[in-house]
């Protein structure tokens, strides 16, 4: 798992590349809420190709953590075979995403 950080619009994207299961949620946990504490994070998901349940924590975690900095956290770019583990979770109706980057900056 690869992250890589651009600054736009007064939030940090954060661009994920990879996949997001128990081998990479820890990094990918500590750097997320690292982020979230200084400002909103949109977490650009188009280059992840599997997301596992403690994947599916992280993102949780972070939506959280966002919500209580009142930063706030989205995501974007999900894949098909992402977003489907997204919608059979219930994830799509808890965490906010966005089709496009510049939708969710837009938004």
């Amino acid at each position: 798992m690869e992250i890589v950080e651009i600054e736009a619009e007064g939030m940090t994207v954060a661009v994920l590349e990879g996949r997001l299961d128990t081998a990479t949620a820890p990094a990918a946990e500590a750097r997320l809420l690292a982020l979230l504490a200084e400002r909103p994070v949109v977490a650009d998901l188009s280059a992840v190709r599997y997301v596992s349940s403690a994947g599916l924590r992280v993102l949780l975690k972070a939506a959280k953590q966002g919500t209580a900095s009142g930063h706030g956290f989205s995501i974007c770019g999900l894949q098909s075979p992402v977003r489907e583990v997204f919608e059979i979770s219930g994830f799509d109706r808890i965490i906010t995403a966005y089709p496009t980057r510049a939708e969710a900056l837009a938004a």
